[in-house]
């Protein structure tokens, strides 16, 4: 029972549904947008030159520099080609990568950001934003880099391969999962994460089975937008501590990452969260959701060790050292032990222990 809590909305616009990307223009009209930097991957330039041509004398041209944990040297050159060719706003088409990188140039500029996710990461419906230079991941919380405006398409998604597609919605069950751990939580967070968590799981079968089946994949995009705003509203803790250094350090892929650590991290904390116990035993239908999630991973064809993913064992002893040096908020304090047994199991590809 919920006898007190605190809880803001995030001020933002969504529009959801199958063909919603031919109507960016609408979405950088609302804003009083006039020219906007479309950004992508080099992946994805092809979407973003075709969202650039509807765009017209709105977009100053596309810039499909962005990368993996936003190195800051690339972040600057996104800022120095927003300011050189007078934008006064981006559009930012691709998934995390891509949306950092306009956090970054709002970041710099303040230039207000129209997201298109073609992923379930979830990074368009927060005010945090990541660099990472000299091998260490920054973080922080600024409202000047959350979007104004998101326009989720699910017809966007329906190429993403099956491996990213589940890594991709794994990663935003980790935001969920932190959520209803987090020191603001809030019985509307807690819903939102829920149901966010159900809507992703109920999904991936039918995703991997079938790439095209717009039903599932509109249902994935949906909880990947509930699961990003109970980020976004809330503190982050152990979990995404670890796949920060483990990813800004090793440069790991960063939704196999989350994938792999996730379950290790419900293991460790849900004897100290009952929130988190009930409400993933809900969805999943078990009292042992850590061993449910990597399961659930296995057998959608997901890795479910570090070493898969090109993490080295010796390295190990460094990152237990960084994630203790600056820890994060959690429902338990973990020490070194705890660390390096959690760290072991993931590398190794272990099934999951309390």
């Amino acid at each position: 029972m919920w006898t007190e809590f605190t809880y803001q909305a995030l001020p933002m616009r969504v529009s959801f549904g199958p063909g919603r990307s031919a109507r960016v223009a609408d979405e950088v009209d609302a804003l009083g947008l006039e020219r906007v930097l479309v950004l992508s991957t080099p992946e994805q330039e092809d979407l973003a030159t075709r969202i650039s041509e509807a765009l017209g004398a709105r977009s100053a041209g596309v810039h499909p520099k962005a990368r993996m944990h936003v190195p800051i040297d690339i972040a600057h050159v996104a800022s120095d080609v927003a300011r050189t060719r007078g934008a006064d706003g981006c559009v930012a088409v691709g998934g995390g990568s891509t949306i950092g990188l306009g956090k970054a140039i709002a970041l710099t500029h303040g230039l207000p950001i129209v997201a298109v996710p073609t992923t379930y990461a979830g990074s368009e419906m927060t005010p945090v934003w990541g660099l990472t230079e000299d091998g260490v991941k920054r973080t922080g919380r600024n409202p000047a880099v959350l979007p104004r405006s998101v326009v989720y398409d699910p017809e966007l998604t329906l190429t993403l391969p099956a491996e990213l597609s589940v890594t991709s919605a794994m990663n935003a069950v980790a935001h969920a999962v932190e959520g209803l751990y987090a020191p603001n939580a809030s019985p509307v967070i807690s819903l939102m994460a829920e149901e966010g968590t159900r809507a992703i799981v109920e999904a991936l079968p039918g995703i991997v089975r079938d790439g095209r089946d717009l039903a599932a994949r509109s249902g994935a995009l949906y909880g990947a937008w509930l699961c990003g705003a109970v980020l976004g509203a809330t503190t982050m803790s152990l979990h995404h501590k670890l796949c920060h250094v483990l990813g800004g350090t090793y440069d790991l892929p960063h939704a196999a990452l989350h994938t792999v650590m996730l379950p290790h991290v419900v293991a460790f904390n849900a004897p100290a969260s009952g929130a988190l116990r009930d409400a993933l035993g809900r969805v999943l239908g078990t009292s042992d959701p850590a061993v449910a999630l990597w399961d659930l991973a296995r057998s959608l064809g997901a890795p479910t060790s570090l070493a898969e993913i090109g993490m080295d064992a010796k390295d190990l002893p460094a990152v237990v050292r960084a994630v203790l040096e600056s820890p994060y908020a959690n429902p338990r304090t973990p020490s070194a032990e705890n660390l390096r047994s959690l760290l072991t199991r993931a590398q190794q590809g272990d099934r999951p222990q309390p």
